[in-house]
């Protein structure tokens, strides 16, 4: 997700029945073997939600898996702790 987020970044993340919109970081479980990793909405589709990375050159987001389900939007993201935002100020993750 660079450049928004770092390697290490340490985030806040609303499980469970969180509300979620397009332009919201979420945490998701994407198909197949691949782990549980931080994609932005960009859309609701008919199968779920599409979405991508925010570096195309690198990752997989749904143009390469299709839409994610809503049950695999596990979380959206709050906030980043660390490193600490500048002046203090909750990153803005949508």
């Amino acid at each position: 997700m660079l450049p928004t987020l770092r390697p290490g970044d340490l985030l806040v993340v609303r499980t469970g029945a969180a509300t979620v919109s397009p332009g919201r970081l979420v945490v998701v479980r994407l198909p197949g073997d691949r782990p549980v990793a931080v994609k932005r909405l960009a859309a609701r589709v008919p199968d779920g939600w599409w979405v991508e990375r925010d570096n195309p050159a690198e990752g997989v987001d749904s143009w390469l898996v299709g839409a994610v389900a809503d049950a695999d939007v596990l979380g959206r993201v709050v906030a980043r702790l660390w490193p600490r935002p500048r002046a203090f100020r909750a990153v803005p993750m949508a």
